[in-house]
């Protein structure tokens, strides 16, 4: 007890035991204090979070409200995620021209930066769906066939059964979905824009979500290649009635017409 007394006495004990708190608190800090990676990751976002914020009091808050709570003139955005802002701004669709019953796909107007500085500070507004990445929209691995048969159940009452889109009521209508990236098709499901419902991936999984994308992709690319004859635009049941009236049953008249001409010929001579 006297040698261990007097080894605390000892004029460098102090120095020791405030080398070994430092060693102690560098060492915990190191283990517990968050990776470079991730405060650059922080850093990175904030910024972006930043910019798109500017992005937007240009561009979208004369609409939606400084805050993104909407307004009379636009729905609000708080919720919606970053997936309907890369969906709505990357086809242009936002900002709007003019309000109307439906807001129509133009020309992009900002470019991908700036989509994505805009889509983190909507998603900083609220969570929601996220940008699907690559691996998710993907065709590669899908299956067409089982997308053909998702599509024509959900999608083609209103989009066409091969995506030429269609009319619907009060000026609306469902666009086609010819020449649609992959990752806006994705989008549009997640978040159903305008007057399309959502199918998040409680109601229609990732894959089978990719399957329908597989399936568009599948009848863009066909091009003129269709082993069932003419296809009369695609366009469904009216113009292959109408085409079955004017000109099928126009020729059954003809040929009635002809034949009763014939016999009338014969009796006479």
């Amino acid at each position: 007890m006297k040698k261990l007394s007097a080894r605390r006495r000892h004029p460098l004990a102090a120095l020791v035991v405030l080398l070994f708190a430092l060693v102690a608190s560098g060492g915990l800090y190191a283990a517990l204090a968050p990776a470079p990676k991730a405060q650059a990751d922080d850093s990175a976002q904030s910024l972006a979070i930043e910019q798109g914020k500017k992005l937007y009091s240009v561009g979208c808050a004369s609409c939606h409200n400084m805050s993104g709570q909407g307004s009379s003139d636009g729905p609000s955005l708080v919720g919606v995620g970053s997936a309907a802002v890369d969906f709505q701004v990357g086809t242009g669709r936002m900002p709007a021209q003019q309000p109307g019953a439906q807001i129509p796909k133009k020309k992009v107007i900002y470019n991908q930066a700036q989509i994505d500085q805009i889509a983190a500070y909507i998603a900083s507004l609220g969570p929601g769906p996220a940008i699907p990445t690559k691996d998710q929209y993907s065709p590669a691995s899908a299956d067409a066939a089982k997308g053909g048969e998702l599509f024509r159940t959900n999608c083609s009452q209103c989009h066409n059964f091969v995506g030429k889109g269609g009319a619907l009521t009060d000026g609306m209508y469902a666009p086609s979905l010819k020449g649609v990236e992959p990752r806006h098709i994705y989008e549009a499901m997640q978040t159903g824009p305008q007057n399309m419902p959502s199918f998040p991936d409680t109601t229609m999984p990732q894959d089978a979500k990719a399957d329908i994308i597989a399936y568009l992709n599948e009848v863009d690319t066909a091009g003129s290649e269709n082993p069932g004859g003419f296809t009369l635009g695609t366009l469904g049941p009216v113009p292959e009635g109408l085409f079955a009236w004017v000109f099928g049953l126009g020729a059954m008249i003809a040929t009635a017409t002809w034949v009763a001409a014939r016999t009338t010929k014969a009796k006479k001579s």
